[in-house]
């Protein structure tokens, strides 16, 4: 697990998994935890033959928060520098929830460097005064600024992992987010309230996959309807009783339709490529 210093002091750790696969995917990881919460899709990323770059953001996981009071565009601007510095000037970006507002900016700021883009559980703007999670949201934001991480954590694992038999799941997603810094999610927080992209997703022309837990208690699955309804030809799959962490929820029907997602692009490039250097029509 290598870091990679960039500037302005950050120091970012990483998962860099076979380095010599046939292209990058950057795998981008939700609020409070760490690349570490995408281990059930990198082997089967890696076995498809992917190279798998999943960074923890700054202030979470292993990677230090420079301070200050980011936005979602200053993250991704820091998490596009680090990609650059790895040589890697062109890939795949894959990310839930916060990770995949990361992913959405990247795609808008830097469009000449995303191949393609998977958003899970994600949002353009968190839209949830006509929701039942409002309180939730209100209760989450009192807490991390009062009782701190702890509490945060305990509160955030109970609603995402709620089953009796989830208890693993829970303590794992505690002890994750216990380690984050305290500042860093406190200022992440905030900028996640702030983040609004509605206007430029007409901006979007990478091929665009939205994948949907249809029991997600915390982003709303209508904000990731207007998601799928509003980048120009994205393809959307709901995925039945999987909630906030279908990743770690339901990795059997979430890996398949990453990995064919992925791969039928690619299959597809192939076919054109091969059409046009033989002058074959295609369909």
């Amino acid at each position: 697990m290598p870091f990679l210093d960039t500037s302005a002091g950050l120091r970012i750790h990483y998962l860099d998994e076979n380095p010599t696969g046939r292209a990058s995917v950057v795998l981008l990881h939700g609020l409070g935890v760490n690349c570490t919460s995408w281990r059930l899709q990198i082997p089967a990323l890696t076995q498809a033959g992917f190279r798998v770059i999943a960074p923890d953001a700054p202030g979470f996981g292993k990677s230090n928060f420079p301070g200050g009071s980011p936005s979602i565009a200053s993250t991704a601007s820091r998490i596009a520098e680090f990609i650059q510095m790895l040589g890697i000037y062109s890939y795949i970006a894959v990310g839930i929830s916060m990770g995949g507002t990361l992913a959405l900016q990247l795609a808008l700021d830097h469009p000449e460097t995303i191949q393609k883009m998977v958003l899970v559980n994600t949002f353009a703007r968190l839209q949830v005064e006509n929701f039942r999670i409002l309180p939730y949201v209100v209760l989450r934001m009192a807490l991390v600024h009062t009782l701190g991480l702890p509490a945060q954590a305990h509160a955030v694992a109970r609603r995402i992992f709620p089953h009796p038999d989830q208890e693993f799941l829970r303590q794992e997603l505690v002890n994750q987010i216990t380690q984050a810094d305290v500042h860093a999610y406190r200022a992440t927080m905030r900028a996640l309230g702030r983040f609004d992209v509605r206007k430029r997703l007409c901006e979007i022309n990478c091929p665009t996959l939205v994948i949907t837990g249809e029991a997600d208690n915390t982003v709303p699955p209508l904000n990731q309807d207007f998601l799928a309804q509003s980048i120009r030809g994205a393809k959307q799959i709901h995925i039945p009783n999987a909630g906030h962490a279908v990743t770690i929820e339901k990795p059997d029907q979430f890996n398949p339709h990453l990995l064919e997602f992925l791969q039928y692009l690619y299959f597809r490039e192939a076919v054109v490529f091969l059409a046009v250097f033989s002058q074959v029509p295609i369909a």
